[in-house]
């Protein structure tokens, strides 16, 4: 199983999260993003297979915020300061796929999930209260 995109309380130690089914192994295109519905969020997962920490997964909001559409699953990945990034197709500000935070704009930030391969699924994570 492998995870990415973790999320920690200021304490350092992980809030509770439920598990939820986002999609199939087999929806994921390697290398390149595609969009699930998560409630009333779309999510952009991007699956990269052959990075140096292994097979990764990352869960991110998939609304631009500087153009206010849904483009980012659309994005080119990239590497840019030492972090792996997705460029915005529209305006091409760079978020680091770890956090969501923008690299040339630091006020946009986008959501993100943690989230894992479990099997043949791919899961994200959600906040119980």
């Amino acid at each position: 199983m492998s995870q990415s995109n973790t999320q920690n309380t200021a304490s350092g130690t992980a809030t509770n999260l439920a598990w939820r089914a986002l999609c199939s192994r087999d929806d994921l295109v390697a290398n390149s993003g595609v969009v699930a519905l998560l409630d009333d969020a779309q999510v952009a997962l991007f699956h990269l297979p052959h990075t140096s920490n292994g097979e990764q997964v990352f869960a991110i909001e998939n609304r631009d915020p500087q153009s206010g559409a849904n483009v980012i699953g659309r994005g080119i990945i990239g590497h840019l300061k030492g972090d792996l990034v997705i460029a915005s197709p529209l305006y091409k500000q760079h978020f680091r796929l770890a956090d969501g935070s923008c690299v040339e704009y630091p006020e946009q930030r986008l959501r993100i999930w943690p989230v894992r391969l479990n099997g043949d699924l791919v899961e994200v994570a959600l906040q119980v209260e």
